[in-house]
Order: structure tokens, then sequence, then C-alpha cells
């Protein structure tokens, strides 16, 4: 279940301007801040037509918007007048304006540090471009007295995740580009706004149809659609700074031409942010959080008080897990460190004979092959995760396919639903590396497996979830999510990550594919959990930052949000993981139940 929260560096105007009640108003002609044929009817119709058309939803693009002099004197106040402060998310990685966040914000008496920026505010939220803009978009009135603006500047690694925009009274969104006025910026740089098609609304493909490339003085805008205007900015790849100013404009408010009386409400209703926890759009869930119960016959493997593993067993383990912890005064000493912290991290958890040969597999496999950058390049058994405002990564779940259509995804949900099969899923490839990993992963499901945990955990596994993953570089992540727990009925489940990152150089986290944990007090309150990383933020429970065979189990109950940070273009290679959960009880219940059954 997705916890409530921001999804844009900026979403809310400062209290300043929230206090403003009158519609800016500019001195003398406004038009003379724009550049020049802005306002030709001519080419605001044929603009307008071609927005109407547009896909994947209604946007365009102004170049040459502003009068070339004052926008490169605002980038000079910029630089020059405001600090920026790096902040990252799970969503996001971007240097945003302290005390001037949003420029509304300001003291309009005191112009001497940003004279250019005050007309450029004043041209922006004019009445006669607010009208151009409302006619090129089809939008209906803007609000000129609820104005909404921010200053963001994107460095090398900085970024901002899929979302949609649908955030309170917002009508149009738009983005004015500054980066050097004097060079191209060029594509391969990154740092473009990628448009997203939908599957159904609130639901985007994984991949985006539409991309634009900003360039010094162009605004690209759209008309902010609940469940359709999904976008995002693309990491910026190159030693380059990419400044912007962003904003929106909002419906009409009390007082001004074209308010209607509870249209923001219902604006506000239709917010995805309300949507994204409706049964009807998890059916669009993929992998969705299931975990298969065990059958009674394989329980009765761990429900004695004595469990231990016998010659099979040893045997069994011996081929995957390091004789270190397969020796019992070791697993007793680990099972005392992990009742007493309900976490543990075990350290090169595979063996010395599997563990260097999958690792030279892995390795051998990125440097040698083209990873596959779109959804139509992944080959099963290997699966996209989706939709992408939630996750996107590549994974395998012992599972057939399923095709990315309201058509496939109904056959997924309502067809035969058959359970994982691993050992099946290695007939459908002949790929090395992808059979290793099926292996490991089936490994896992095995009984051997689940008696060793219990002597390691003292908890008893009623079902579990395996899966594979592989997180790209330039494109995956998981944004923080707390566990499923509609009903309501989940205490806590056993929560497992074995690192298999081959790569180098994720110490520092700065290509990300670290994996959070985070405390919540109450899951239903509207913050911003995903900003963590704070001087003396008690609030992180874990952070594990990509490796090599590491394995990282912990007790985790419902609360706890939980992500993979978004790998880096710059990444030297993927992050590799198998990711498991096993609903539990703990060691004992299982008597006290049959008692309470024979009274």
């Amino acid at each position: 279940m997705d916890k409530k929260r921001s999804e844009t560096p900026i979403i809310e105007e400062s209290t300043a301007a929230k206090r403003q009640n009158a519609e800016f108003q500019s001195r003398g002609d406004v038009k003379q801040y724009f550049g020049p044929g802005i306002f030709n009817p001519e080419l605001a119709d044929k603009l307008r037509d071609e927005i109407s058309n547009s896909e994947p939803y209604r946007w365009g693009h102004f170049s040459n918007l502003i009068d070339d002099t004052l926008l490169r004197n605002v980038r000079k106040e910029v630089e020059t007048e405001i600090h920026f402060t790096k902040k990252e998310t799970d969503i996001y990685k971007v240097h945003q304006s302290g005390d001037l966040a949003n420029l509304s914000g300001l003291d309009w008496d005191d112009l001497s540090r940003l004279p250019s920026v005050f007309k450029l505010r004043a041209a922006l939220y004019s009445k006669e471009f607010r009208d151009l803009v409302s006619h090129v978009t089809g939008s209906g009135k803007l609000s000129g007295t609820k104005t909404d603006m921010s200053i963001n500047t994107y460095t090398k690694g900085c970024h901002l995740l899929t979302h949609d925009d649908v955030i309170g009274s917002r009508r149009v969104s738009f983005i004015l580009y500054l980066p050097d006025p004097d060079k191209t910026w060029k594509e391969h740089y990154g740092g473009s706004l990628r448009l997203f098609p939908k599957i159904i609304p609130n639901v985007p493909y994984p991949d985006a149809s539409a991309k634009f490339v900003p360039q010094f003085n162009e605004m690209a805008f759209f008309y902010v659609q609940p469940g359709l205007s999904f976008h995002e900015v693309e990491e910026v790849r190159v030693d380059k700074q990419r400044l912007s100013i962003q904003g929106w404009y909002h419906v009409p408010q009390e007082g001004e031409e074209g308010f209607i009386p509870g249209e923001q409400e219902e604006t506000e209703a239709k917010s995805t942010l309300k949507m994204l926890e409706s049964k009807e759009l998890e059916e669009f869930d993929f992998p969705k959080e299931v975990r298969i119960p065990f059958s009674h016959y394989e329980m009765s493997n761990y429900e004695p008080k004595d469990v231990h593993l016998d010659d099979f067993d040893i045997s069994q383990l011996s081929k995957f897990i390091n004789q270190e912890y397969l020796n019992l005064e070791n697993l007793k000493q680990l099972q005392t460190k992990f009742i007493s912290e309900n976490l543990i991290e075990l350290d090169q958890f595979l063996n010395d004979k599997y563990a260097p040969e999958l690792r030279k597999l892995i390795r051998k496999s990125e440097l040698e092959e083209i990873m596959p950058k779109h959804q139509k390049e992944v080959v099963y058994p290997w699966k996209i995760s989706l939709p992408p405002h939630k996750w996107r990564y590549l994974y395998l779940d012992g599972k057939q396919p399923e095709e990315l259509s309201i058509e496939g995804v109904k056959v997924a949900n309502s067809g035969p639903q058959e359970t994982p099969n691993f050992q099946m899923l290695k007939q459908t490839t002949d790929h090395v590396v992808t059979l290793k990993l099926i292996e490991l992963t089936s490994f896992f499901k095995s009984v051997s497996f689940k008696k060793w945990l219990i002597l390691l955990t003292d908890l008893t596994p009623t079902s579990d979830q395996l899966l594979a993953r592989r997180f790209r570089p330039g494109h995956d992540f998981t944004l923080a999510t707390t566990l499923n727990d509609q009903d309501n009925t989940i205490e806590a489940i056993l929560d497992m990550t074995l690192n298999l990152t081959p790569s180098q150089g994720w110490e520092s986290g700065e290509f990300g594919g670290y994996e959070l944990t985070m405390a919540t007090e109450d899951p239903g309150v509207d913050d911003d959990p995903s900003i963590y990383r704070k001087d003396g933020d008690d609030s992180v429970l874990l952070n594990t930052q990509a490796c090599w065979n590491k394995l990282v189990l912990m007790v985790r109950d419902p609360n706890v949000l939980k992500f993979v940070k978004y790998v880096s273009f710059n990444a030297q290679g993927s992050r590799w993981d198998v990711s498991g959960q096993w609903d539990i009880k703990q060691r004992g219940e299982e008597e006290e139940d049959d008692d309470e059954e024979e009274e």
C-alpha cells in the first residue's frame, strides 16, 4: 500500500502566498516582457490545434517566450542571489532554493535583490499570458491570485521520477528552462521532460512516448488531468547545470473571473494521491504482494519444537550457504542476536564455490550483453514491474507472462491462478545468468532452507513470495511503500534481501541503488515520510547500499516504509538481488492452538 506523500519537490505555495488575495498587477505593458510573436493570434490558434491533437495528453511548448535580455538577467539574479540546497527523497534528487523556494513568498516591497525575477513573475501571471495559456490548452480560466512557482536546479545525478502533478487545485503545469543561454542543451545530457501514455486512467505504461529536450527560454507546459498527465524529469547525466523555474496555474479562486463554486473540491477529489489505494487500480500492480500459504503437509516440517537439520538438509544447504552459517553453535548465537534486534545482516552468505561463479556470470552478462531499456526489449521469463509511478524494475517471479493491456491484465487477474514454479521456469530460457538466478531463488523455497530459517529466527514461516530482481542504471527504483494490509490482519512479516550486485562504487550512495527502511508512526497521516536524509533523522531503521553477497533479514511490521532508490545512469552496473517475504508466527503458537481446540 502506498503511503500518501508529496510527489514533487515543491507542492505548496508559501504561507505568504496563501495570504495573497489580490491579483498581481504589473506596471506598464506586460507584453514588453515577452519575446516577439508570442501573442500573435494565428500562432496561438496553430499551437492550440497542435496541443488538442498532442499525445499522450494535452501538452505543448513556447520557444523564445521571454525577452532575451530580461531572462538572462533573471538567470544572473538566481545564480548570485539564491542559495540552493540538495534535497533527496525516494522520488527525486534536486537542488532547491531555500528561503525563496516559492517565489510567491518574497517580500515584494523590497525588489532590490531580484528585480528581473519580479518582472518575470509579473509576466507569467499576467492576465494576458494566463488567457493565452488558457486558450492554447483549453483549460478554462486560470487564477491570478493563487500563484505557485519554485526555482530548481538539476545537476549531474538529479532527477524527478514519474508522477502526474494532480495535487490540490492545479490546472496547468509549466517549466521555464534557464540552462546556459549561449550553449545548446544536448539530448544526451539528460534532464528532458518525458511524458507517459496510459493503459487506463491512473495506470501509465512503463515507457514514455514523448520527450522534450530543454533549451534556454523555452517553456514546456501541459494541462493537468487526473490519471493522465504522468511525466518525469530524466536524470541529468553530465556535469552541467539545468536551471529551471517550475510553476502551476490554479483554478480561479472565489471572486475571480471564471470561479466555479465547488470546482476546486471536485478537482482535489480526483487526485491520484487518493486514487492510488483503490482496489481497481491494484489489479494493475505487477508484481502483486501475494504470499502463497504453505500446505498442511509442508507445515508439518516446521511445527515440531525440535526442528533440526538432517543430513539431507545439510547437503542441500551446503550447495549454497557459507559453512559458517550452518554451524549449529554459530546459528544459536545468530538467533540470539536476531531475537534481540529483529534484524540481522549476514556477510558472505553464499559459499566460496557458488558466489564467485554467480558473480562472474552476472558481471560478464552486464559487460557483454545489451541491457533492455524498454518494455518491448524485456524477454520472458524476465518481466517489468507496473505501474511506473510506484516502481520500475525487472523481475523473475516463477509465473506465466502478463500482457500489459486491459485485456491482458484481466486474463492475469481472472484467468487460471497458478502458483510460482521456478523449476518449470528453467525450461523457458537458456540464458545462463537467468538460469542461475532461478536456481538460487528456487532454493529459498526449499523445505531445507525454511528449516534453517526457523533455527536462525525462532519464527515459523507460513507462506512466502520470492522475486529475483534487477534494477537497471538510468531506469529503475521502487518508491516508499508499506505492506499491503487493507484487512488489518498482518502483525509482521519476515523480510529478506540477498544483495547480489557485483559492480563497484556504491558505498557513498551517490549512484542510488540502496535499500532503505523507515519507521512511520501513523501511515494514514498525509505527510512526506520520504524525506530521509536529514541530520539526526532517527526514522531510518536500515540503509543497505547495493553490495555483493550480503543477506539482510528483518521483522517488518505494516507501518514500516521500504524502497530501493533510483539507480543512476552513471552507476557501473545494475543492482541485483533476491527479495523474499514470509508470513510468520511465533514458535509455540501451534501447540497453544492445539490446546485450545482440545478444550
